[in-house]
């Protein structure tokens, strides 16, 4: 299911697995409650250090994509619908990504940014 990293690309490696678990969602291959790879397994048979896949692992539970479940292992999060979500987390990351270089350009402090966001989601 997972194919091996390009070592020779510019992108990290974690990132590229990560978005190879975006592109298996996304297309329908993963749906939710599946399971995923131990990180020491999925390490193992993609060549890549266990910290590797651990940290695109936590990138996804942070976007919401997955979420570990302690010993019972990671699972690709419930109400993570095929298609729309995956390109709409990638959408959603990179203009995340975007306002905290800007915000950040400008001089703003972290919370007065983050105070910025909740207003414009009338939170």
């Amino acid at each position: 299911m997972f194919s091996p990293v390009d070592a020779s690309s510019s992108t990290p490696p974690f990132e590229q697995l990560r978005a190879q678990v975006l592109t298996l969602v996304g297309d329908g291959a993963l749906v939710p409650g599946d399971r995923l790879p131990t990180v020491r397994s999925l390490a193992g048979e993609l060549g890549m250090a266990p910290n590797t896949v651990a940290r695109a692992y936590r990138e996804l539970e942070a976007d919401g994509v997955l979420e570990g479940r302690g010993r019972s292992g990671t699972f690709v999060r419930a109400g993570v619908v095929q298609g729309r979500t995956a390109d709409a987390l990638v959408s959603a990351r990179a203009a995340a990504e975007r306002y905290a270089e800007a915000t950040t350009s400008l001089g703003m402090e972290p919370e007065a940014a983050l105070a910025l966001v909740r207003r414009a989601l009338g939170l």
